[in-house]
């Protein structure tokens, strides 16, 4: 009496659509080209407009925890640049650099992303991130959004760590890689639009890559790393005017997920113990 539903995929290999439940896609051959039902769970999570409101949360939330963590750094203004610092607590768990590397905790790299060392810098990367998040929505899709954000801040903390800095955090180094991304999107896309594009974000990554060096405390090893991230991964991933967000691309996101939520697991299981 009631049909069943069935749901169509973009199938990873030959790009054509396919049933989500098939072994098999119908045109190419690829085995278990929906991953067993996956798909249809990314893509409802994944959503255009989502990603940018989840990432701003987890930033606003992140910082609040750090806060509660060590009460007695908010009541310690150091300055414009140091008001409301973060708690050493939360710093000596969370943030990356040379020292927390060389100590085997590689999950910094990712927990570092969304921590932030005061008021000001948390209220500037946020403003970056709500400007610049819906753009990489619509040029690439949520779900390649949140892999670009996910790879540019580990390589931009990377580039950090190896050159020696201490310790390091913050969300700039995925904004630069949000920037990075966009340059190339404007490179592949190429026309008069394109062109825009590639100047425009060019531009801005330039100025603010060189007004950081009047700020102090700037670590522009983590903005350089994060713009060649996001520069890198914005040309593999497929941008959305040429072809839809697939299963692998679903995939991706769901594993850049899952490893966060895992380093925030391990980095307080590491520093108390559950």
């Amino acid at each position: 009496m009631f049909r069943k539903e069935v749901r169509t995929i973009v199938c990873p290999s030959c790009g054509r659509l396919t049933r989500e439940d098939a072994a098999e896609c119908l045109i190419c051959g690829r085995r278990r080209p929906g991953l067993w039902g996956l798909t249809s769970l990314f893509r409802s999570v994944f959503r255009s407009g989502s990603v940018t409101s989840v990432i701003t949360i987890t930033c606003v939330a992140v910082y609040v925890a750090s806060l509660v963590l060590d009460p007695h750094g908010a009541l310690r203004p150091r300055g414009l640049m140091g008001f409301l610092p973060v708690g050493d607590t939360a710093a000596a768990v969370l943030a990356a650099g040379a020292v927390p590397w060389l100590q085997g905790r590689w999950w910094t790299l990712l927990t570092a992303i969304y921590l932030h060392g005061n008021l000001l810098h948390i209220l500037f990367n946020l403003l970056w991130i709500r400007q610049l998040g819906p753009a990489i929505e619509q040029l690439y899709g949520p779900a390649r959004f949140v892999t670009i954000f996910t790879v540019a801040g580990v390589v931009g903390f990377v580039a950090s760590s190896a050159y020696g800095h201490a310790f390091t955090l913050g969300a700039s180094g995925s904004i630069f890689g949000l920037l990075g991304a966009i340059v190339a999107y404007g490179h592949r896309r190429g026309g008069v639009f394109g062109q825009a594009m590639l100047r425009e974000y060019g531009m801005f990554a330039l100025v603010l890559f060189v007004m950081a060096f009047v700020m102090p405390g700037v670590d522009h090893f983590a903005h350089a790393g994060g713009f060649i991230g996001g520069l890198a991964a914005g040309y593999v991933l497929s941008i959305a005017d040429r072809r839809r967000e697939s299963s692998l691309d679903h995939l991706l996101a769901g594993a850049c997920v899952v490893i966060t939520v895992l380093a925030f697991l391990l980095a307080l299981w590491s520093a108390f113990g559950f």
